[in-house]
């Protein structure tokens, strides 16, 4: 069972411009997404009510949807409009709607009891809207659930063994890093790491030359049910950065949205972002290429455990200390979930 009462990303906004009809499956339902021509992103379901052909395979006519297998037009509240060669139209002629956000970046759905949609609520990523960071927007599909995906982020120890020669540099960080208290929130977690007197891991190796020795950092937060933010940053060692001292510091700023497709499949939003003043362009494809290149390292660990997990399902995960931010994010979904159940 999925979380519905809550937020999700649907799409990027860039993908839906020039008329785009796009059809996805989030939380096994059927969605079409499109802008209409008052600038306004729309939200129903892919599945004409008639015949049920997918409404993506349709014409944009304003703000209104043709299917094009017998021509029924839906306009963006998912009322059928039109019948060809047909005056009168049933009231039972329409198709789901939903409430949808467009906040210029991010295309932000809801899934659930449209009367308990509160767009205050969407999770804020500031650093979209701030000129001064830059990166380069992007999409992965898993084969897998999305929440094997959100124990991975919340496991930051991972790090040090997928990606030892990408995004971590040294296995060394899951033995020798300080950790601040976990911060348990009623929505997710709050966690920073600390690794002192480290090398750059490749990543950044590439994009700043002169740095030798450093300390660097981590904060992460997690949100219910699966957005994933990080702060994060190297200093030159022994630069007093613990004690709040910024001179020096390269930044970087990270997103990442998990909206479950399937039980088994996911849809996977991020961008890392970097606020240099110099070689902007370059940077960010650089960066763009190293942290894809590390997802692709969880890609095939992730989507490999999934088919492991479910060619044995009565096999149960069992917990580690370093399991507790994952832990305490697991049990908020469950609960959420178990609540909403209780409510229909």
């Amino acid at each position: 069972m999925f979380l519905k009462n809550c937020w999700y990303v649907a799409a990027w906004s860039h993908e839906l411009i020039d008329d785009a009809l796009v059809g996805k499956t989030l939380l096994n339902e059927k969605v079409l997404l499109y802008r209409g021509r008052d600038d306004n992103v729309v939200a129903i379901e892919d599945r004409c009510c008639h015949r049920g052909a997918p409404l993506s395979l349709g014409r944009l006519e304003g703000n209104c949807v043709r299917c094009m297998y017998h021509g029924l037009l839906f306009d963006n509240t998912g009322a059928c409009v039109q019948i060809p060669g047909q005056e009168s139209i049933p009231p039972s002629l329409k198709v789901k709607s939903y409430r949808v956000v467009d906040t210029g970046h991010l295309v932000w759905i809801w899934m659930g009891d449209p009367a308990l949609a509160d767009e205050a609520a969407i999770p804020d990523f500031e650093y979209l809207k701030k000129p001064e960071w830059h990166g380069m927007p992007d999409y992965l599909h898993y084969d897998a659930n999305y929440l094997l995906i959100a124990d991975n982020l919340a496991d930051f120890n991972h790090v040090s063994y997928v990606h030892t020669n990408t995004l971590g540099g040294s296995e060394r960080y899951a033995v020798e890093h300080e950790q601040s208290p976990l911060e348990k929130r009623d929505d997710g977690f709050k966690l920073t790491k600390w690794h002192m007197n480290s090398d750059l891991p490749p990543f950044v190796k590439k994009v700043e030359k002169k740095m030798g020795k450093v300390d660097r950092w981590n904060t992460v937060e997690m949100k219910v049910p699966a957005f994933f933010y990080l702060e994060s940053g190297f200093s030159p060692a022994g630069n007093g950065l613990k004690e709040g001292n910024r001179d020096g510091v390269i930044e970087f700023r990270n997103f990442q949205a998990m909206t479950p497709e399937t039980d088994k499949t996911t849809h996977f939003f991020w961008v890392y972002m970097h606020n240099q003043k110099k070689d902007i362009d370059l940077i960010s494809h650089s960066l763009h290429a190293s942290i894809l290149e590390g997802f692709y390292e969880d890609k095939l660990i992730i989507e490999t455990q999934q088919k492991v997990l479910d060619a044995d399902p009565q096999f149960k995960l069992k917990a580690i200390a370093a399991d507790a931010p994952l832990s305490h994010l697991r049990w908020l979904i469950e609960k959420r979930v178990k609540e909403e159940s209780l409510k229909v």
